[in-house]
């Protein structure tokens, strides 16, 4: 799931592409009977939505199953000094139709920073709430792919950019495209997102708005039963106001993905990407290290009941 961030220098996550032309033809023409965790051991079947890294897909769980999802994320290295932040979230997720889901949950942070110059600054505890909302317009086991759009508004307490004291509202939109090119063997999915947030400084009584766009794609092979291996690629902008008024950076992420099944009611992902390529506009270097991090990781556990 994608949670809204305090702060679109996280990265801007959401809509997604749904363009996969390539491959072959829907992998069923049954609906999705199983809870998400045993489904991925159960041969020729597969649920898509947590099988990649930040890219994710299309399916919903099934109704009358409720899972409960942990998601930490954390994002390491800036231009100046040290910079650590953990990102975490609880939410619960409610198929209510087969199309359509809900997903409240509240979120956690954790920051260590230094400037040179300047003592080391440690915070963390509770930050805020999200709302989670899904409608699947496709069901890739009856259509040629899997189309599910998403918006997550979120409130928060702290900026994700420099982890001081701040309320931040904004909303992460989203549409979730997925298809098996190898049925029961290989899947692919493609996300293109948009972004918004207005935040402002508790220490400055300064508002801040901002927005930013994503594209993402990634593939998942499943090396046996309740185990895929795969790699993501991302690109992201973000912008200054609203609307994407003023470009204030761009990056690229590369990385490898890895998903488990634990049980059959547990599973477990994870996928560390770095930052390859990037342009900050208003700073010299290959990378953009004011707006975007150097590393980015997340570690998602879950278990359906």
């Amino acid at each position: 799931m994608r949670y809204a961030r305090s702060s679109l220098s996280c990265r801007a996550t959401g809509i997604v592409l749904a363009c996969l032309a390539a491959g072959q033809g829907a992998s069923s023409l049954r609906a999705q009977s199983l809870p998400t965790a045993a489904e991925n051991l159960t041969p020729g079947d597969i649920d898509s939505e947590h099988l990649f890294g930040f890219t994710e897909g299309s399916d919903l769980g099934v109704p009358g199953e409720a899972e409960l999802e942990w998601e930490t994320s954390g994002r390491l290295g800036k231009r100046l000094g040290r910079f650590l932040a953990i990102d975490s979230g609880l939410a619960l997720k409610m198929p209510l139709t087969n199309d359509f889901r809900l997903a409240p949950g509240v979120t956690f942070n954790a920051y260590d920073i230094g400037a040179p110059g300047d003592p080391a600054r440690t915070t963390g505890g509770f930050n805020g709430g999200f709302l989670e909302t899904r409608l699947r317009l496709l069901d890739r086991r009856t259509a040629p792919f899997g189309l599910t759009l998403s918006i997550v508004p979120a409130y928060g307490t702290v900026d994700g950019g420099s982890g001081a004291p701040a309320r931040s509202f904004g909303t992460d939109v989203g549409l979730l495209a997925d298809r098996e090119l190898i049925p029961g063997k290989l899947v692919a999915a493609v996300n293109l997102g948009f972004a918004f947030s207005t935040t402002r400084l508790t220490a400055l009584d300064e508002r801040v708005l901002g927005s930013g766009i994503e594209a993402s794609a990634a593939l998942a092979y499943q090396a046996r039963p309740g185990l895929f291996v795969g790699a993501e690629a991302r690109y992201a902008r973000t912008y200054e106001g609203l609307a994407l008024d003023r470009l204030a950076g761009e990056a690229v992420y590369l990385g490898p993905t890895l998903y488990t099944t634990l049980s059959p009611q547990a599973w477990a992902s994870f996928t560390w990407s770095f930052q390859v390529a990037g342009r900050a506009s208003d700073e010299p270097g290959p990378l953009d290290l004011s707006s975007f991090d150097r590393h980015q990781m997340r570690l998602r556990v879950g278990y359906n009941f």
